[in-house]
């Protein structure tokens, strides 16, 4: 907020004194047509000036016509509003509606449908906006600290989770309050949204890299909520449950590594083969359980494949975590 509050102040300065230079009329406006242009990524900003401009060329049409039918008379203004902001809105120019009403205004100021009138208020669109775009495009902070904060956060709350799930397999009187749960959702959609920033920073090469890790996680968070309601069915203690505990602990800390191992994979694939050479369950207390444990490392074999398929999309990059 403060290199973008920095940048507001010197692309408002930057406009006002070319606009006095070229000695246009309402130089002033220049600067507040720059601060409406300063945005928080490249891309935002490209489209918003687009926008902008656009609407600005449109609503002084507008201006022109009904000035032109109707003179320069207030009442001209709120036709003026009435008429052009639907059109504006409709054909998806609505963010430009501020700086087409300046544009507008300056028009009923001058009382002029002058070519000089015209080009003056053209200038002060391309100096204004055009100032801040290029700031925009000179220096945007990068997010790559904070992105990789909220991979942190969101691994380690996981890391939590599959422990407190291998406490729950091994003690199914065992409390959890999800607390864990909450933090690894707010840091998937906080990292998102800085994800998506970061790539709109980008102009030429987009860098989606964050944005499907992310989305991987995201993906993984619903498979890890299925195995937490299959995990409430787990209400008594058995030799199993041990097992996949163990699969749980493992992957808490595998979670965390920086390449996909397959480790845990490979633990996952042995305890499903010991599963089917186990003995039928002899009570239905014992069939709910095991039927629920087999479900859970069904869902988890699904979560290890997002990340597997998530590994191979990226061959040559840097690979992101189970």
């Amino acid at each position: 907020m403060g290199i973008r509050v920095i940048k507001t102040a010197l692309a408002a300065v930057l406009a006002i004194y070319a606009a006095g230079a070229l000695q246009l009329e309402f130089a002033l406006s220049a600067g507040l047509l720059a601060i409406l242009g300063v945005d928080v990524t490249r891309k935002k900003s490209l489209l918003n000036a687009f926008v902008r401009i656009m609407a600005s060329v449109v609503g002084l049409l507008f201006a022109i016509f009904i000035f032109y039918l109707f003179g320069f008379h207030i009442w001209v203004v709120a036709l003026y509003i009435i008429i052009a902001y639907p059109v504006l809105a409709r054909v998806n120019l609505k963010d430009g509606i501020v700086t087409s009403s300046v544009i507008m205004l300056h028009v009923f100021s001058e009382k002029s449908l002058g070519a000089d009138t015209i080009v003056n208020e053209i200038a002060l669109l391309l100096l204004g906006l055009g100032s801040a775009t290029v700031l925009n495009l000179i220096y945007m902070p990068s997010w790559e600290g904070h992105i990789r904060k909220q991979r942190t956060r969101t691994e380690e709350a996981m890391s939590r989770i599959f422990m407190e799930i291998a406490k729950h397999l091994r003690d199914p009187a065992y409390v959890w309050d999800g607390q864990q749960l909450i933090e690894a959702e707010k840091a998937i959609e906080e990292g998102k949204t800085l994800a998506e920033r970061a790539s709109d920073n980008a102009i030429f090469v987009a860098d989606n890299r964050w944005l499907k890790y992310f989305s991987m996680r995201e993906r993984q968070m619903e498979a890890i909520q299925r195995m937490l309601v299959l995990l409430a069915r787990v209400y008594e203690k058995l030799p199993y449950g041990q097992m996949t505990a163990e699969l749980f602990e493992e992957l808490s800390g595998d979670v965390k590594n920086e390449y996909y191992t397959g480790a845990v994979e490979a633990h996952l694939m042995e305890l499903e083969r010991e599963f089917k050479n186990m003995p039928l369950p002899s009570t239905r207390e014992e069939f709910e359980t095991r039927s629920a444990i087999l479900q859970i490392c069904l869902d988890l074999g699904h979560y290890m494949s997002i990340a597997k398929q998530e590994k191979k999309k990226r061959i040559t990059e840097k690979k992101v975590s189970q």
